[in-house]
């Protein structure tokens, strides 16, 4: 049973789209963001306040490793930067959302909790730089992927029809 690992910018929907296809696909979804403030007890700014971007990446090795190890049959969304993970492929089938900067910015922005949701995410406080890491991430994103599902202006429903038949045989993924 392998998972469904979900890549892609900060912003761009994957744990609403992981929670939406668990629901319809009936799988297990985990976010790796979540596990490790799980694991340290403290949220993703704190971290990077705290103790640093590079203490952070730490820790997201440490959840790749617990994943390809001790979870199988599960969607996992992950943090923007995860896909650098070396074992990333062998977590399961990764999927990159893939959508537009200006689209991720207008999503995070309309959301009824949009402070909130921009406040959350330290690599977003500065958008001249982190237009740049988007540049940057995009051509990585789609060289690591194994499938590339557009999410710009689509619904969720959507979305998840596409990626549960792009997903057929992983997992419960109908």
């Amino acid at each position: 049973m392998q998972n469904i690992v979900l890549i892609g910018f900060m912003g761009v929907g994957k744990g609403t789209i992981a929670r939406e296809l668990s629901k319809e696909s009936k799988m297990f979804a985990v976010d790796t963001d979540d596990l490790i403030e799980s694991l340290v007890n403290k949220k993703i700014k704190a971290i990077f306040e705290d103790e640093g971007e590079g203490y952070f990446r730490e820790l997201e090795k440490r959840c790749a490793l617990w994943l390809q190890k001790s979870v199988k049959g599960t969607i996992i969304s992950t943090g923007g930067g995860f896909y650098r993970q070396k074992n990333i492929k062998k977590i399961g089938k990764v999927i990159y959302l893939e959508s537009s900067f200006e689209a991720i910015l207008n999503r995070l922005k309309s959301h009824p909790n949009a402070k909130k949701k921009l406040a959350k995410r330290p690599l977003l406080q500065d958008i001249k730089k982190a237009k740049e890491l988007y540049k940057t991430r995009v051509k990585e994103y789609e060289k690591i992927a194994d499938v590339i599902i557009n999410v710009e202006d689509k619904s969720i429903k959507i979305i998840t029809k596409e990626l549960l038949s792009q997903c057929r045989g992983f997992g419960d993924a109908r």
